[in-house]
């Protein structure tokens, strides 16, 4: 098999030769986009699922439908260390210069482009690194007050009056939402409500980790009646099979049937891995069809290749407290626990591991599935635990 034309893309946001099982959310997005662009009220919405999902696959796609229907689009993604307000200044810049060089003069613009230089100067100590390279008087007494959740509102308002006025949509497209502050979100989730409430031509489509429900509804109780929260996860067999077999029918070869399941039962179904797993098995068969003996020879290529990339990365973040937490999850088995056998099992107090499981959530690491429970947010990450830390004892703290 020649590895020039391997057809899958196991990679961070690469776009997999066959985007199976998605087509409600892309239908969703269609809707959406459609409506506001025709000034109808329609909610934005926030995917949400585990890592490896395709998540970022699908915000890249609908940043494709909304700029081929005629959107001025933004796309950015979070950080732990960047604040909201220096990741939005150089795209929101960005977006009025291209209103700007349309056609004819535009009050509305000029307008977005002082009110945007109002807010940076009110939020400018939180964003000293940020060189702003704008020649113009700001608006005073407008999004300057350095409140987030007063100011950004205003921002987005004047964004999109000035899209309005200049005849297109905007969608300001936003992955890995969970690691925003509570204000911040609160400040999005704010921003949005006004221009639902103005029947503006802006959308937000955001994405984050499971938690992302709970940090919305915390953040403002109406979150749940201004987006729609999509689910993003693993596929179903059929899917799956979908995934496998249409990129590899286009140059005449396909899977066997047992060559599938020992994919599928090892994938449990998550995009990334089945993008590994076929990436590997086909590298590994010398002709079609691909059988179970390249099949599982790639599942032992492709659980090197995770540990040394996809887990390691997120594995060397990890405090050494935190490694020993997750070890001990880990240990508890491949569903949901309870914080307190967690605990057990590290030999320590609820009280005295909390500060751990808390860091551990900030960094994306688990999620609360329910309150006091904890599970991985990486599928398979538990297994990958299991191999690098063999044996796990009591973690001592008073």
């Amino acid at each position: 098999m020649n590895p020039l034309v391997n057809p899958f893309s196991p990679g961070a946001g690469s776009p997999p030769p066959e985007l199976a099982g998605r087509d409600p959310i892309l239908e969703k997005a269609r809707i959406a986009l459609g409506r506001i662009k025709l000034g109808r009220p329609e909610k934005s919405f926030l995917l949400v699922g585990l890592r490896g999902v395709g998540k970022t696959v699908l915000l890249n796609r609908i940043r494709e439908m909304a700029e081929e229907t005629g959107y001025k689009t933004v796309f950015i993604e979070a950080h732990e260390d960047k604040a909201l307000a220096a990741l939005l200044l150089p795209s929101l810049r960005q977006l009025l210069y291209s209103l700007d060089r349309m056609e004819h003069v535009s009050e509305k613009v000029k307008r977005g482009f002082r009110i945007l230089r109002s807010f940076f100067n009110g939020v400018k100590v939180r964003v000293q690194d940020i060189e702003f390279g704008l020649d113009i008087d700001p608006e005073t007494g407008v999004a300057d007050s350095g409140d987030l959740e007063f100011d950004l509102p205003l921002l987005f308002e004047a964004i999109a009056e000035a899209a309005a006025e200049r005849k297109v949509a905007v969608a300001i497209i936003i992955d890995e939402l969970q690691y925003f502050s509570e204000i911040e979100l609160s400040s999005l989730i704010m921003a949005v409500h006004r221009i639902t409430q103005k029947s503006l031509p802006l959308v937000f489509v955001g994405a984050g980790l499971p938690q992302l429900v709970g940090l919305a509804g915390r953040s403002k109780s109406y979150a749940e009646r201004l987006f729609d929260f999509p689910l993003v996860g693993p596929l179903n067999k059929q899917e799956a099979v979908n995934a496998l077999q249409a990129p590899v029918k286009v140059q005449n070869v396909y899977f066997t049937e047992d060559a599938i399941q020992e994919i599928i039962d090892k994938t449990q179904g998550y995009p990334y891995f089945i993008q590994e797993w076929g990436y590997q098995a086909w590298n590994t068969a010398t002709s079609s069809p691909i059988d179970l003996s390249s099949a599982r020879e790639a599942t032992s290529k492709s659980i090197i290749r995770l540990d040394e990339s996809f887990f390691r990365v997120r594995f060397d973040r990890l405090t050494p407290r935190e490694k020993e937490y997750l070890r001990a999850l880990a240990g508890l088995g491949t569903e949901n626990h309870r914080s307190g056998d967690v605990a057990e099992k590290l030999g320590a107090r609820v009280q005295s591991v909390a500060p751990i499981r808390n860091s551990l959530v900030k960094k994306g690491m688990i999620f609360s599935p329910a309150h006091g429970d904890t599970e991985f947010t990486v599928p398979l990450f538990g297994e990958f635990m299991k191999r690098i830390m063999p044996c796990t004892g009591s973690m001592h703290l008073s």
